[in-house]
C-alpha cells in the first residue's frame, strides 16, 4: 500500500497558535520565519520605549509585522489542518466484538451493539449490518454495522475500546459477580478520501452465505473475505445478494480499517503531547466499565459516573458522549 487516506480540512476563522507546532517538521521552515518575525517584533517593540521619536517608524513596523504573522499562521494552518474544523464524515461502521468471560461477553457484546443501535434510531439516522457471526450459546461474538447521519462519527468517535461488564449472570447460583469485556471500535468513512493499494497486497476469498436471505444466498457464493497481507487486517461482508456489492462493500470496510489503524498508531505517537486523552483510538484501551449491582456506569478517561443504567442500555447515551466531548475540548451539544 502506497498511502493512507488524506483528510481534507478547511481554513477556521479562529487563529491556530504556531507554537504549538514548534516540532512538527512539516512546518520548520515557516517556523523559523515565525521566530524571526517575532524577535522584529521584539526589536521594534523596544526602540518604541527608548526612542519616541521613532514612534511612527516603530508603529509602520509593528503593522508590517503582524500582517506577515497573519499572513504565516495562514500558511501553517494550510499544512497541519484545523482538528476542530475537519470535515466530519457521517457515515462510519460499528464493530463489537466479544472480549474475556464466554458466554457473558458474548451476551454483553449483543447488548451493547443494541444500545448503539437504540441510541442511532433516536437520532434517525440509518443503520445496516455488514457481518454478524453469532454465538453458540446466545449473544454474538462480533457484529459490524453500518451507520449513516449527520455527525455520527463526530458523536461516537470516542466508543472505541475495551467496555467492561460487571454483573450476576443469569446461571450464577453463588451469587457471584462475574466481570466480561467487549471491545467497540468506531471506524470513520470518509467520502473525500482516496487512498492506493496494490492488488497485488490482497487476498479476496468468496463462501456461502450463511442466515437469513433463501435458497439463492445458501447456494451461490456471495460471501467475500478481502485481506489486506501487509497488514493482516481481513474484512467480511455477507450482508448483500450480490458478490460484487459484498467486495465493494468489504472494500469500504478494509479501508475504514486501514485509516483506524492509522489513526491507533498516530495518537499512541501523539500521546505524552496531548492535553486531553479522552480519545486515543485504541480498542485495546479500557474506556468504560457497566456496574449492574450498583446501578451505575463509569468512563475511566474522564473519571465520570452516571446510573439508571437500565436506561443507558436502552440507548440513552447522550450525556455520556456530550461528557467526553467536552472533555477533549468540544463545545457542541448533543441532542437526544
Amino acid at each position: 500500500m502506497r498511502g493512507f487516506p488524506v483528510i481534507l480540512f478547511r481554513m477556521s476563522d479562529k487563529k491556530i497558535n504556531p507554537e504549538d507546532y514548534a516540532n512538527d517538521h512539516r512546518v520548520a521552515y515557516l517556523m523559523n520565519e515565525w521566530r524571526r518575525l517575532i524577535q522584529a517584533e521584539k526589536d521594534a517593540e523596544e526602540l518604541l520605549e527608548v526612542d519616541p521619536a521613532m514612534k511612527e517608524l516603530a508603529e509602520k513596523e509593528i503593522e508590517d509585522i503582524e500582517n506577515q504573522k497573519d499572513a504565516l499562521i495562514e500558511q501553517i494552518t494550510q499544512i497541519v489542518g484545523d482538528p476542530n474544523e475537519r470535515e466530519w464524515p457521517n457515515e462510519l461502521v460499528l464493530e463489537v466484538r466479544a472480549g474475556v468471560g464466554g458466554e457473558e461477553a458474548s451476551l454483553f457484546a449483543e447488548e451493547l451493539a443494541q444500545m448503539y443501535v437504540k441510541y442511532v434510531q433516536t437520532k434517525g439516522w440509518r443503520t445496516k449490518t455488514v457481518d454478524e457471526s453469532r454465538a453458540e450459546l446466545g449473544g454474538i461474538k462480533e457484529v459490524k454495522i453500518e451507520i449513516k447521519g449527520e455527525n455520527a462519527y463526530r458523536e461516537l468517535q470516542y466508543e472505541t475500546g475495551v467496555h467492561r461488564v460487571q454483573r450476576i449472570p443469569a446461571t450464577e447460583k453463588q451469587g457471584r459477580i462475574h466481570t466480561s469485556t467487549a471491545s467497540v471500535a468506531i471506524m470513520p468513512i470518509y467520502t473525500r478520501i482516496k487512498v492506493e493499494i496494490n492488488p497485488a497486497d490482497l487476498e479476496i476469498e468468496t463462501s456461502r452465505s450463511g442466515g437469513a436471505g433463501g435458497q439463492n444466498v445458501n447456494k451461490v457464493e456471495t460471501a467475500v473475505r478481502i485481506i489486506h497481507k501487509p497488514t493482516g487486517i481481513d474484512v467480511r461482508c455477507t450482508s448483500e445478494r450480490s458478490q460484487l456489492a459484498n467486495r465493494e462493500q468489504a472494500m469500504k470496510l478494509l479501508l475504514s480499517k486501514l485509516q483506524q489503524k492509522k489513526d491507533e498508531d498516530e495518537a499512541r505517537a501523539n500521546a505524552a503531547d496531548r492535553k486531553a486523552q479522552v480519545g486515543t483510538g485504541d480498542r485495546s484501551e479500557k474506556i468504560r466499565t457497566y456496574n449492574f449491582p450498583q446501578d451505575r456506569v463509569t468512563d475511566h478517561r474522564i473519571k465520570e459516573s452516571w446510573s439508571n443504567l437500565e436506561s443507558i442500555m436502552s440507548g440513552r447515551i447522550g450525556p455520556i458522549l456530550e461528557a467526553l466531548a467536552k472533555a477533549e475540548g468540544g463545545s457542541e451539544p448533543i441532542a437526544e
